[in-house]
């Protein structure tokens, strides 16, 4: 590496300055302290864990995104986790194991090996809320309210919308329709793609019965607003009853959501198989049109506990706080910068300590250093008497 680009960072790490890491830390705080008004406790998991860990349950897709180490001490493979989301589970699994509901948060940092998309950072700051325990549509509505109320706080608001989906309709065409394992996962991936005419010419050539190869070729064009609904289920009105009733749970699940938020946008995605290998209800996202990519996403997940030995109901969201920082409409609340004559004074020091103490910055005046543009008052003395002053 040529002497200039040793301080390069590599590609796609980003890392923050002022002013910027400021305002991620008052969101921070900020989103922290909603989670726990709702009663989610905070969690401060390792970024580094054995590979094995980080990887129990949730496919091959986590496993190409993970950056792998040699731990020098014992040998082991370890894994810098690029999603904090299976450390969490682990903790309900393993440390915690309690009965009963538990509501778990965190914000840390996660590495991916690869970017998300071509201008996506590849170290974003996860922020996130799980609930562990519960398998009723109560916990489902409750994490999204959450993602809601997060976006609420940031001041995503005004043309917030969710997209809802739910794995039991493709689980259960996949019963009905006994795909090979090639079969299925180039099915998933023109799903993903929405590749209609590469669709239509694979539905085509599958050997499957005509009722069949009707429901794979119209669950890519189910998406839209509640119209949605009512077409899938006449179009899957003799589909297996788990499909039937995943559409029924989503029209329950938007009613809800509904009640609570009515000027919420709701959409409505059949083909939605994000996270497919670990999902196994439910699964969200919230967008806004200043972003171009969903802004966070969650879903329900209840097998995941069982690969660590305890298998317990789960769903939860997350997002990249980075993101929610700019997409923030809230305007930063500069603390006052005061400058302060660097002066063995008592007087002055007790003025100073008083002042910070109030959330005021005071910054001395070093000798021979440029004073700070930043300051718009300064302390002068007046009749014996520290005071502010504007500049």
């Amino acid at each position: 590496m040529a002497l200039a680009d040793r301080w390069l960072l590599p590609e796609g790490v980003q890392e923050l300055l002022p002013p910027q890491a400021r305002r991620v830390e008052i969101l921070r705080r900020r989103l922290l302290d909603l989670y726990e008004s709702w009663g989610y406790e905070q969690v401060m998991p390792p970024v580094l864990e054995h590979l094995e860990s980080l990887l129990t349950g949730v496919g091959r897709d986590l496993d190409l995104n993970t950056v792998k180490v040699t731990d020098q001490i014992s040998g082991h493979t370890l894994g810098v986790r690029a999603d904090i989301t299976p450390q969490v589970a682990r903790i309900d699994a393993h440390r915690l194991r309690e009965s009963g509901a538990t509501r778990l948060c965190y914000c840390g940092s996660v590495i991916h090996a690869l970017p998300a998309q071509p201008l996506a950072s590849r170290n974003p700051l996860q922020l996130g809320a799980e609930l562990f325990g519960h398998s009723g549509i109560e916990s489902d509505v409750e994490v999204i309210s959450l993602m809601v109320e997060t976006m609420h706080a940031v001041g995503v608001k005004q043309d917030l919308s969710i997209d809802l989906g739910h794995v039991g309709v493709f689980t259960g065409l996949m019963e009905i329709a006994q795909l090979s394992s090639a079969e299925k996962d180039l099915y998933l991936d023109i799903l993903n793609r929405k590749a209609l005419p590469e669709l239509s010419d694979f539905v085509a050539a599958l050997q499957v019965e005509e009722p069949v190869k009707a429901y794979l070729a119209a669950l890519p064009t189910l998406n839209g607003g509640a119209e949605v609904l009512l077409k899938a289920r006449e179009l899957f009105a003799d589909a297996p009853a788990q499909v039937l009733d995943a559409i029924d749970y989503l029209e329950q699940l938007a009613q809800r959501i509904a009640l609570r938020f009515p000027e919420l946008d709701q959409y409505f995605d059949l083909s939605e198989l994000r996270g497919y290998n670990y999902h196994t209800g439910i699964v969200f996202a919230a967008y806004t049109p200043a972003f171009g990519q969903a802004i966070a996403k969650g879903g329900r997940y209840d097998e995941i506990g069982r690969d660590f030995g305890r298998a317990r109901p789960a769903t939860g969201f997350s997002a990249d706080l980075k993101t929610l920082v700019e997409l923030s409409s809230h305007v930063l609340q500069t603390a006052q910068q005061v400058l302060a004559p660097a002066k063995e004074d008592s007087a002055l020091l007790a003025k100073v300590s008083q002042l910070r103490s109030e959330g005021v910055r005071v910054i001395y005046a070093l000798p021979g250093a440029e004073p700070a543009n930043e300051c718009t008052a300064e302390l002068v003395l007046r009749d014996d008497e520290w005071v502010v002053s504007g500049l």
